[in-house]
């Protein structure tokens, strides 16, 4: 799929997404929440995995 650029301010956004439905702007809140926590997950678990940065550690980078 092509990637576009849009050279948005969050102001931007936020005004075209409170524009949406009802409906939509709560399943769009709900997929951004999910979002959100998977990120949020995502860093709190790099912490976990810090040993995995050491020399030597890197042998299956060329795989």
């Amino acid at each position: 799929m092509p990637q576009l650029k849009l050279d948005l301010k969050i102001d931007d956004i936020e005004s075209l997404i409170f524009q949406l439905p009802a409906e939509q702007f709560i399943i769009l809140a709900d997929d951004i929440m999910e979002k959100a926590e998977t990120l949020g997950m995502m860093k709190l678990s790099e912490t976990g995995f810090k040993e995995w940065n050491g020399k030597g550690e890197d042998i299956y980078d060329d795989a």
